[in-house]
């Protein structure tokens, strides 16, 4: 039997309970230009990860690189059903939670956003998550 680990991480905008692999970005990312909105797959040929999916993954993100766009490009990854099953940020972006919260004001499900510290993401790599409405997170080897 894997052994679980179980964390609590802070709930910036809930959404519904989620249990996926994680998928921890190894550099920061920008959703516009960053993320491919009709697609899911991280589309800057820079970034580390390029090519790789976010769709129902619990994405883990070391940081974010600003857009004012970044909400619009989460927005429309929610409409088209391309969107992470959580996100897990190190700190807050405004601009990239407002993209859920408009999301959920038009009536779309919508991935929960929560806040742990990056030094528990390495942790992840590999992993099966699961989060509650509660934040409570559990990790088991995949």
């Amino acid at each position: 039997m894997a052994a679980k680990t179980a964390l609590q991480a802070s709930i910036l905008v809930p959404g519904a309970p989620a249990c996926a692999e994680a998928l921890v970005l190894t550099a920061p990312i920008s959703f516009w230009g960053g993320v491919n909105p009709q697609t899911g797959l991280i589309a800057d040929v820079r970034h580390p990860e390029h090519g790789v999916s976010i769709r129902g993954r619990i994405l883990c993100l070391p940081g974010t690189i600003g857009s004012s766009s970044a909400a619009a490009v989460l927005l429309e990854l929610v409409h088209a059903g391309l969107a992470p099953a959580a996100i897990i940020l190190h700190e807050p972006d405004a601009i990239l939670l407002l993209g859920l919260i408009v999301a959920r004001e038009m009536g779309h499900e919508v991935p929960p956003a929560l806040q742990l510290d990056k030094a528990e993401f390495a942790g992840f790599e590999g992993r099966m998550l699961s989060i509650d409405a509660d934040g409570r997170m559990m990790t088991e080897a995949v």
